[in-house]
């Protein structure tokens, strides 16, 4: 049923792949190294050169916005099914989706303010996302709580006149770090005392707004992941316009359930690249190196890795094409079993590719020479964003168990 891309991703694939092969791969040193002499004068959040120079080249290629699901003024959109393999590619390169404009949190956020905002939300925000000239972020994880459940949020959102005022802390708020971020979503309480799932919302909140903090950057295993950055971020007497709302008061759980499902099949789509280039560098790796006598792809115990991560491999693409399918075709809601599968599956699975990669390198595999070190810090943590593992298991259960006792009742 997916064994083939259609006409359309057969295209954008061949030019998409032209593209890394001639502008991101034989630039991954220069990015490190542009971003290192940054870390080295102190100040690691400045715009990447390179990346603002692929950029164009991109939109010239036709290879921009990819990622929309929806036709938008004039841009035909992709489905889940077609930006799959896309995405795929994109996993490959940790900072490459930016040159398409295809990153996270913005390709969310996008999506977030096209479905759910209003037509002069749209103009504001979402013509300028589209256009590449600002970055956004997205406030919803609260140090003080498990932010794994969202009912647990307890920044507020006061309503006072023609204004709402907002307190609270966020932090591992993507994309908060970048220059180029002007727009924050956040996620609050308005109502503490309506029911459990309607008493938050969303607001839009310019990043320059009097009360808005960024207190500091959070590390990944070492890595400031800069000038993007997940950082902690105070919100304190912060005021926006009633008009900055998203889709009414009491509806953030409901656009949170809208946002994710796409973010999770993304990240999973991307989490399917960097396991296929780690599968890749194991099996060059082996080839080349020699111990005790014969080269290590010889040794039966790197036979069995190899065949194990391709078999992996396949399994979580297949999940995942088919839960993309779901979601083209019968929407987000109901594609929820599919979407929480694979967001378990394919961060594990990379994991687990990756790892033995870095085995497979020896020293070099933990060192900043090889980019494996950095996929297995990203790939760990794919496991807690969105919604951890035993979040998304819980929900897989309680769908089976549901199903057996309906069966049951009939």
């Amino acid at each position: 049923m997916f064994a083939e891309p259609s006409e359309k991703t057969r295209d954008l694939l061949q030019r998409l792949n032209a593209f890394f092969d001639e502008h991101i791969y034989p630039n991954e040193e220069r990015y490190l190294r542009e971003m290192d002499e940054f870390r080295r004068a102190g100040n690691a959040w400045q715009i990447s050169p390179l990346i603002e120079e692929l950029k164009p080249l991109a939109r010239a290629a036709g290879l921009w916005n990819m990622f929309l699901p929806h036709e938008h003024r004039g841009v035909p959109g992709i489905s889940n099914l077609d930006y799959a393999p896309l995405c795929e590619v994109m996993g490959r390169v940790m900072w490459s989706a930016e040159v398409f404009n295809c990153s996270a949190p913005d390709t969310g956020n996008m999506e977030t303010i096209e479905r759910y905002g209003t037509e002069a939300q749209k103009e504001q925000w979402l013509e300028p996302l589209l256009r590449g000239e600002i970055r956004s972020g997205f406030l919803m994880t609260e140090p003080a709580v498990a932010s794994s459940d969202a009912t647990n949020i307890q920044c507020t959102i006061t309503r006072e006149g023609d204004e709402y005022v907002i307190n609270g802390t966020k932090w591992f708020s993507s994309g908060a770090g970048s220059p180029h971020c002007q727009i924050f979503i956040v996620m609050g309480k308005t109502d503490p005392e309506a029911p459990r799932h309607a008493q938050q919302s969303m607001v839009l909140v310019p990043r320059d707004t009097p009360g808005v903090t960024v207190l500091r950057h959070l590390s990944v295993f070492g890595y400031d992941d800069a000038p993007h950055g997940h950082m902690e971020v105070q919100l304190e007497n912060v005021r926006v316009p009633v008009a900055n709302i998203l889709l009414g008061e009491g509806r953030g759980f409901e656009i949170a359930q809208g946002r994710l499902g796409p973010g999770r099949i993304h990240h999973c789509m991307r989490s399917i690249g960097a396991a296929e280039r780690a599968l890749e560098m194991m099996c060059d790796r082996l080839s080349a190196r020699v111990a005790f006598g014969r080269p290590l792809s010889e040794q039966s115990v790197w036979h069995e890795r190899i065949a194990e991560s391709r078999c992996m491999i396949d399994q979580a693409r297949l999940l995942t094409l088919n839960a993309a399918h779901k979601m083209d075709t019968v929407g987000n809601k109901e594609a929820r079993a599919e979407i929480a599968m694979i967001k378990v599956v394919a961060p594990n699975m990379s994991c687990k590719v990756v790892d033995w990669a870095i085995q497979a390198h020896g020293a070099a595999g933990v060192s900043q020479d090889f980019w494996l070190a950095e996929a297995y810090a990203h790939q760990r943590t794919v496991r807690i964003v969105d919604g951890p593992d035993e979040v998304h298991r819980n929900a897989i259960a309680k769908l089976e168990l549901a199903k057996r006792k309906a069966a049951a009742q009939r």
